[in-house]
């Protein structure tokens, strides 16, 4: 308890900061709670009228700033102090837009916004939805602000403010380079408030932020208003990950945890031991850790629901459901499940009944009513915002989700289980980095509600409680930017301020900010592996004579003989393609090796195609997949011929069946005869070989007993000769490298009419302006040429689809494509992309990815009205139908480019009202619906 005159100093205090500060005294006022010290540094920054960066852990309340900086554009603040004379008008109101980096963070701050200030007072800007746009304060996503900026938008006018929330996000490789792009041209007069996750790197970023906007304050919290306990759960005992705050920053595992685990490690090693029998082949006892249900009724048990368990598969998400109802698990009583079906059945009005048996809706909402579901990219976008609605009012207890969760909505929760710290990125499987783990476990514990949060980490053999422990004690992690010019990005550019000055802009973004200070670090290292390499170059020298000499004779000797290696396996490849392009349907043959060796039947011969040949065969066991050149060692040879029904249909079990049984009744033996070592030619029939050996032999030096010792030292100098030789190119592409690559992204453009010889932009370069998606020099090139003039709505939707849709995994096999004019028009984006690569590839420019055509047959069949079922089963995917989810985000992609395609003044009149068309038949269904106010 405080004295009164502490008490009557901190009123004293407070009486000054609010005749100091006094909007942010009126603003406090409405709150319902005290600002956190940040909180109220970074609001009295705003104040005085200089931008700031606040970055502070997930639920430390960053947000309040934001909302702070909505509040003094309502209340009519300048937004830089003026000196005021006394008399005349008050200031005009100015206004704020707040931008998130998903429509599901922008939809959620709007209904906050409107909760607080009114409907009349803020407006919404997404992709789906504009609500209210010139409102004071409008909510939007980041991508809708740049297009704003480079379009010269009215309503840009009076803007204020700019809130950037989760500014971090200018780190993702994707659609990072947004973030930049608005920091950089948005009006010197706009205050920007940055709000981040904490990082490492806070101060460059700061520092980087007062060279484009000016005086920028930096307020960095590490502090977590609700504590958070770190624990693992191995087997049925759960641990405390650390034994006491001072352990935790010492990275010390509690040590009855690392007993425990060694132990249990140690029985499991043991058992293995005493299984293996005589013969040697069985395995031990495989370590099984706790069921899901189990550790949810752990959890439900010890009063730490409401939880999100992150499993990193959709498919693992939907199977920890079902896993849970199996069990019997029921988390909620009469009254929530009522609330439940309530809340459900009025969010799934507007989508058919036979819709939503096929999207599975009675057993998803089997599980919200026992307090259980999933969270993925996967599902219909509305069930996962009624399983956010639910979770965070407290009706759903347990999400199982992927760690798109973590990136995206306030979904806080009491709880947060990671079953593994290894995840799939895309193209491999990653160790968590400390970044994520933070944004994963970062939302345990409520504030407001929750004491404390509590992280807990399912333990396996191969989770090492150390390891875990470096996980959770490195909170930051460094803001890399993501940013590249692009060509939407060049012509905009040019068009606004001229070539010279875009450069400049360029180079003022915080990718060459970055660039530019990590040159003065390489600088440094190629002066310290310069001396090295003297010093190295002293202990290799020979008393014998010229060892330089000699080490270069070596390396020519292994070079040479490297090649050799190389041309033999050149040769190899080179029969084994011709082999496969002679082969036809029917032909039986024998893949020599790798996990489908053995006898194949040829299915499809794929010639014909781009690339190498990828024939379609069937094993002996029951395999239908590609095969690839890289599968053969040897040319395939023809053994035998057999009969392959005319619609053969290799997803069906049963035709795969029968046909590998009369693979298999041939008599070929599966592995035939071994053959002989591969010939190739000796390295003693080279004559260069043998010359450089000869002059090896008679060199002085080959004579010196410390012969090898020198070789080491040199091999070390040579080493790292090669890997400064890096270093300084590493420099000489870092400095100004950002300009060098608009400079040629100019000069494609200048190429194809974009851009005039003057640097100035075409009517087919502003076309190119007003088009926002990854493959827009494509698109741009497809409106030009007409590809897609003449073909019917759902035509029209097919044909777009291949440049925006991207499969989550590479298939073996081409998806197929409607016949006819949607054939023939991808057929003609596919020629267009290969001419726009190999000026990129020539240029040395990062090339456009390659369309994708998986998504043509689902979206075509949408906009021809047919049943949702049917649309789901004809994705090209490799298990199974597509996810919904899926579907819905792409078509909304598809559509999203149609309204472009609709908008532009480069594509015909016809065209542009078949756009029309095919967006109007692509919304309905499970596409009508929006998530609106």
């Amino acid at each position: 308890m405080s004295s009164p005159a502490e008490r009557y100093a901190a009123a004293r205090r407070r009486a000054a900061q609010a005749s100091q500060f006094p909007a942010l005294d009126e603003f406090t006022l409405d709150l319902g709670f005290d600002l956190d010290d940040f909180q109220r540094e970074a609001c009295q920054a705003l104040e005085r009228g200089s931008g700031v960066l606040v970055c502070a852990p997930t639920g430390a309340g960053k947000t309040v700033v934001g909302e702070f900086a909505v509040h003094l554009a309502l209340r009519g603040t300048p937004v830089r102090p003026a000196a005021a004379d006394g008399d005349g008008p008050p200031p005009a109101r100015r206004k704020c837009f707040y931008t998130t980096p998903i429509k599901a963070l922008s939809n959620q701050k709007y209904h906050d916004l409107v909760d607080r200030y009114g409907v009349e007072h803020v407006g919404l800007l997404t992709g789906d939805n504009a609500i209210n746009g010139d409102a004071p304060v409008v909510v939007m996503t980041t991508e809708v602000l740049r297009n704003m900026l480079y379009a010269g938008s009215a309503t840009l006018e009076g803007l204020a403010y700019v809130v950037m929330d989760e500014v971090h996000y200018l780190a993702d490789r994707f659609r990072g380079g947004v973030w930049e792009e608005v920091i950089i041209h948005l009006p010197a007069s706009v205050t920007l408030v940055s709000l981040s996750a904490t990082v490492s790197n806070a101060e460059e970023f700061a520092d980087w932020l007062v060279t484009v906007r000016g005086e920028t304050a930096v307020v960095v919290s590490e502090h977590r208003p609700v504590p958070l306990w770190q624990h693992m759960l191995v087997g049925k005992r759960m641990f405390d990950l650390f034994h006491d705050a001072d352990a935790a920053r010492k990275h010390d595992v509690h040590p009855e945890l690392l007993r425990y685990t060694r132990e249990t490690v140690r029985r499991l090693e043991l058992g293995e031991g005493r299984s293996a029998g005589p013969g040697g082949g069985r395995r031990g006892p495989r370590w099984r850790g706790p069921l899901r249900p189990d550790i949810v009724d752990r959890l439900d048990r010890e009063g730490l629901l409401p939880a999100i368990l992150f499993i990193f598969s959709r498919a693992g998400c939907a199977a920890a459901v079902q896993q849970c109802l199996a069990a019997g698990l029921r988390l909620t009583n009469p009254e929530e499940r009522a609330e439940i079906r309530r809340v459900v059945e009025s969010r799934v009005t507007a989508i058919p009944g036979e819709d939503l048996t096929v999207l599975g809706y009675w057993e998803w909402l089997d599980g919200l009513e026992r307090g259980l579901a999933a969270h993925h990219a996967g599902m219909l976008p509305v069930f996962k915002e009624v399983v956010e609605e639910l979770f965070v009012r407290g009706l759903v207890k347990a999400v199982f989700a992927t760690e798109t969760l973590a990136l995206g909505i306030n979904m806080p929760a009491r709880c947060v289980v990671l079953e593994r710290l290894v995840k799939f990125n895309g193209e491999a499987h990653v160790d968590l980095t400390p970044g994520e783990y933070t944004q994963l476990t970062g939302r345990a514990g409520r504030r407001g509600i929750d004491v404390e949060g509590h992280a807990v980490v399912v333990w396996s053999p191969e989770t090492d409680p150390r390891h875990v422990a470096g996980l959770a004690s490195t909170r930051t992690y460094p803001l890399r930017s993501s940013f590249r010019p692009s060509y939407n990005m060049a012509v905009n550019l040019v068009g606004t301020v001229g070539a010279e000055p875009a450069r400049a802009l360029l180079e003022s973004s915080f990718a060459q900010f970055q660039a530019d200070r990590s040159v003065v670090g390489l600088a440094r290292q190629v002066q310290r592996n310069t001396e090295t390499i003297d010093a190295y170059g002293a202990e290799a020298a020979c008393h014998h004579g010229d060892f330089d000499e000699y080490f270069a004779l070596r390396v020519a000797i292994a070079d040479r003989e490297r090649a050799i290696a190389r041309q033999g396996q050149h040769q190899r490849k080179a029969a084994a393609v011709a082999s496969l392009e002679r082969l036809r349907v029917g032909d039986v043959i024998r893949v020599p090796s790798g996990r489908r060796a053995g006898l194949a039947v040829v299915l499809d011969p794929a010639t014909g195609g781009f690339g190498e040949p990828r024939p379609l065969v069937l094993t002996q066991d029951r395999w239908a997949g590609r095969v690839s050149p890289g599968d053969f060692t040897t040319p395939a040879e023809v053994l035998a011929r057999i009969r392959v029904p005319k619609h053969f249909n290799h997803r069906s079990p049963a035709a795969r069946r029968d046909l590998a049984a009369e693979v298999s009744g041939t008599g070929l033996d599966r592995h035939g005869g071994r053959r002989g070592g591969r010939s190739r030619q000796g390295a003693g029939e080279d004559h260069a070989l043998s010359q450089l050996r000869t002059e090896l032999r008679r060199h002085p030096c080959h004579a010196c007993p410390d012969r090898e010792e020198h070789a080491r030292w040199a091999e070390r100098r040579r080493r790292l000769e090669r890997d400064t030789e890096e270093l300084r190119q590493r420099v000489a592409g870092r400095t100004g490298s950002l300009a060098r690559t608009f400079d040629r992204i100019v000069a494609l453009l200048t190429a194809r009419g974009y851009l005039s010889a003057d640097g100035a932009v075409s009517d087919a370069g502003r076309m190119l302006g007003r088009i926002w998606t990854e493959a827009d020099l494509l698109v741009a090139e497809c409106l030009r040429r007409g590809v897609w003039d003449g073909l019917s709505p759902a035509e029209l939707a097919a044909a777009v689809s291949v440049v925006v849709f991207e499969a989550r995994r590479d298939a073996d096999e081409r998806a197929s494509l409607p016949r006819g004019p949607v054939a023939d028009a991808v057929d003609e984006t596919l020629h267009l992309w290969s001419g726009i690569e190999a000026d990129e590839a020539a240029r040395g420019l990062a090339v456009t990815r390659e369309p994708d055509l998986g998504f043509a047959w689902p979206i075509y069949r949408w906009a021809r009205g047919e049943a949702l079922a049917k649309v789901l089963a004809s994705g090209h995917q490799l298990d199974g139908e597509m996810p919904a989810g899926d579907f819905v985000r792409w078509a909304r992609q598809v559509v999203d480019l149609l309204g472009q395609v609709a908008d532009s003044g480069g594509a015909s009149t016809e065209l542009r009202a078949t756009a029309r068309q095919a967006i109007a038949a692509v919304n309905r269904g499970v596409l009508a619906y929006h998530a609106t106010a």
